[in-house]
């Protein structure tokens, strides 16, 4: 059972206190959450119009005051749901480098030894197991969520951290279907608390300036984008199950798909992919490989191979008439970004030293609460991509071109949003978690 103690009231800060910690977000708010495509409706519940709009009207509350609250310290308190590979290595050790506005306060897990051995590491005083969660969410010791938990659980601990008043920052994908995708904004928006889809890329300086050079025509008039993102996935890893959302599209094609989405600035108009697999045991219920290609606008193609069964690789290029730029590695956070730009006959070659991709998230999220803004890896954004993943799988089955009918998108990933902290050694992994490749 969550722990709970009484929490201490609070004066509400000023303008200038509530915006100490903030990260290089724009100054101005970009106005109200995009409402990009109409929401498919959901099935009606058991809980009268009344209820349902009372519930609501507590959840909203509790978010004022949620944010409130940490305004007053300039800190949002987050639980960390599901401790697995990524959470253990990476979320929890970014909270050191995000605490001028985050903090750790919570832990979710149905692993008794993840939590006891994490707590102590971290010194955190709420733990819990999964059923347990919605008296923690209900405590008043937490403001936000951070959902790390297997493709096919998001949309469930989406709708009961926000219903409670949370706000919600999600890994990607966001979901396994773009109805879930839906459901999830819908419910955070009903409640009154933000959403945002952890894209981390979004915040790392060579990714964002590689964007910048293909919007700016420094390399002219963009033409093509090609991508290639491959690993060795290890046996039994969620990752090749398809219950819990798992395959190579959802799991890493994504990072080609958004990468490819921000280079042209536009949505892809048809879309068409096929799947090969070896006999392999680890691909009984998910592709090992799939191949893509992508018509956008002004005539505009974008292609990638995403694989779960082959060497580590991770680039991407962007070519248009006058030059190219190419990013190897390009998706990682356990190593450094590097770009290599190259003009007619010159060539310009960049190295960034390993960062910390997972502080700024936090930074930019607790930002957002903290300041009233929209978040731009919205859940907006992370539905776009769930959409063309389903076009993809469609393309697969009919063998044919498919329109994943993707909206044009108001808003794209910028260097002001550009936020670093230095590269951190993983910690020793606890409760029999392993690496996800091989």
């Amino acid at each position: 059972m969550a722990t709970r103690s009484p929490t201490t009231p609070r004066r509400v800060p000023s303008r200038k206190a509530a915006a100490e910690g903030r990260s290089r977000a724009p100054a101005r708010r970009s106005g109200r959450a995009e409402r990009a495509v109409p929401l498919p409706l959901v099935a009606a519940n058991d809980e009268s119009s009344t209820a349902s709009a009372a519930r609501r009207g507590r959840a909203k509350r509790a978010a004022r005051r949620a944010t409130e609250r940490s305004a007053a310290g300039s800190k949002i308190r987050y639980a960390v749901i599901g401790l697995g590979h990524i959470a253990q290595i990476a979320i929890l050790p970014a909270f050191v480098q995000a605490q001028q506005n985050s903090t750790l306060a919570a832990l979710v897990s149905d692993d008794p030894e993840k939590l006891r051995k994490l707590s102590r590491r971290y010194g955190i005083r709420h733990v819990c197991g999964y059923d347990d969660a919605d008296a923690l969410f209900a405590s008043g010791e937490v403001d936000a969520v951070y959902i790390t938990l297997p493709n096919s659980m998001h949309r469930e601990y989406t709708e009961r951290a926000a219903q409670a008043g949370l706000h919600v920052l999600c890994e990607k994908p966001m979901a396994v279907t773009s109805q879930d995708c839906a459901r999830m904004i819908e419910v955070t928006r009903d409640n009154g608390v933000k959403l945002m889809i952890a894209y981390r890329l979004h915040f790392e300086r060579g990714n964002l300036e590689a964007a910048q050079m293909a919007h700016s025509g420094t390399l002219g008039d963009l033409r093509f984008f090609t991508s290639n993102f491959s690993m060795q996935v290890a046996p039994e890893n969620f990752r090749s199950s398809r219950k819990l959302g798992g395959g190579p599209l959802y799991d890493i094609g994504i990072y080609c798909i958004n990468t490819a989405r921000a280079a042209f600035a536009a949505e892809p108009q048809a879309v068409f992919a096929t799947a090969v697999t070896r006999r392999d045991q680890r691909f009984r219920e998910v592709p090992e490989t799939v191949a893509v290609t992508m018509k956008f606008p002004q005539e505009r193609v974008a292609s990638f191979t995403c694989s779960f069964g082959a060497a580590d690789r991770s680039s991407y290029e962007i070519v248009g008439t006058k030059g190219s730029i190419t990013l190897d590695p390009a998706y990682e956070y356990a190593q450094g970004v590097g770009y290599l730009l190259r003009l007619g006959k010159r060539k310009r070659e960049k190295r960034y030293e390993k960062s910390d991709q997972f502080a700024p998230e936090l930074i930019y999220f607790s930002d957002c609460i903290l300041r009233d803004f929209e978040p731009e890896p919205s859940g907006e954004e992370g539905l776009a991509d769930i959409r063309v993943i389903e076009a993809l799988n469609r393309s697969i089955e009919s063998g044919r071109w498919v329109s994943p009918e993707v909206p044009q998108r108001r808003r794209r990933p910028t260097l002001r949003q550009e936020i670093r902290r230095p590269g951190i050694e993983p910690p020793p992994l606890v409760g029999g978690v392993h690496s996800a490749t091989m």
